[in-house]
């Protein structure tokens, strides 16, 4: 089933595209690999998900905004390559999570991403390399950001 279709299947509603909030490029092609800038957990409405994870949310909150962030994500590329369907597999993800000093699991907030793409992608390709880090902030409180690299098919 290709990743268009599984969409569908499980669906899934994929949030408008977001605008980049500085001067980069939301989405890179560079040969055949596609380079996508830093994501925040952006709702359909256009609000993004915010607060630090073990101090203002719980970590369940934290794995909900790095699948909503998953679903940005999937916008951005549907938006920059015409179709989920030319991705070939995730290469390598980097998700650094907004926590508090004493918060240890980064790891099982990410994977809220990670499960999503798993599931849109299969798998296989649906699951690469990995970062899982926690930052003392991020831009606008947001509780997640996420960056990734996809293989695209020839």
């Amino acid at each position: 089933m290709s990743p268009e279709e599984k969409l569908k299947q499980l669906n899934l509603e994929l949030p408008p595209a977001p605008k980049p909030a500085g001067l980069y490029k939301p989405v890179l092609v560079v040969g055949n690999m596609a380079y996508v800038s830093g994501h925040a957990p952006l709702m359909a409405d256009g609000s993004t998900m915010k607060g630090r994870v073990g101090q203002d949310v719980d970590q369940q909150a934290g794995y909900a905004a790095a699948r909503q962030t998953g679903l940005a994500m999937l916008a951005t590329l549907r938006a920059g390559l015409g179709s989920l369907d030319r991705v070939q597999r995730l290469v390598k993800t980097l998700g650094m999570v907004n926590a508090a000093p004493d918060f240890e699991n980064h790891p099982a907030v990410i994977n809220g991403f990670s499960e999503l793409l798993a599931e849109v992608f299969g798998p296989d390709n649906g699951v690469g390399a990995r970062s899982a880090v926690g930052m003392g902030s991020l831009p606008m409180n947001i509780t997640v950001e996420i960056e990734a690299q996809f293989e695209l098919k020839p």
